[in-house]
């Protein structure tokens, strides 16, 4: 034990590194753990969009939009997000898929979205980038 003790002194800031580290890896875990939003790939989501009842959020930039949008989708940036939940939809129980440019941003929007209590929360995991890369069709604005 005492060799421990010893090489932690010796070697401080690769030892707080390693607990920086490790604290960074459980933080990221558990809050993937608790997160009230589903994750989905190109595939699910396509699977979803073919629900008549799927409400489709953008929440890019205004500029970011130029190059298209998944057909159907509204459009709300992050920024408003807040001010303008209650326009997104009246059914909070039916599915809502919310996608940004790689999946980063929309996920802070699922995380707003179920906190005002919608229960049917997807976030698209890498964004149009990915929808785009399945060479999924966008519609032009």
């Amino acid at each position: 034990m005492q060799e421990y003790i010893d090489f932690a002194r010796n070697n401080f800031l690769i030892v707080a590194g390693f607990i920086g580290v490790l604290g960074f890896i459980i933080k990221t875990e558990l809050s993937r753990m608790s997160r009230t939003y589903k994750q989905i790939g190109v595939n699910e989501a396509v699977m979803l969009l073919n629900k008549d009842n799927t409400v489709v959020l953008d929440v890019r930039e205004d500029k970011e939009i130029q190059g298209g949008i998944i057909k159907g989708a509204q459009h709300i940036t992050l920024g408003n997000l807040t001010s303008k939940v209650s326009t997104i939809g009246k059914n909070k129980q039916g599915p809502v898929l919310v996608y940004c440019r790689s999946g980063s941003r929309s996920g802070h929007a699922c995380q707003q979205l179920t906190k005002a209590g919608y229960e049917d929360v997807s976030n698209l995991a890498g964004g149009i980038l990915a929808w785009e890369a399945a060479n999924l069709p966008v519609a032009k604005r």
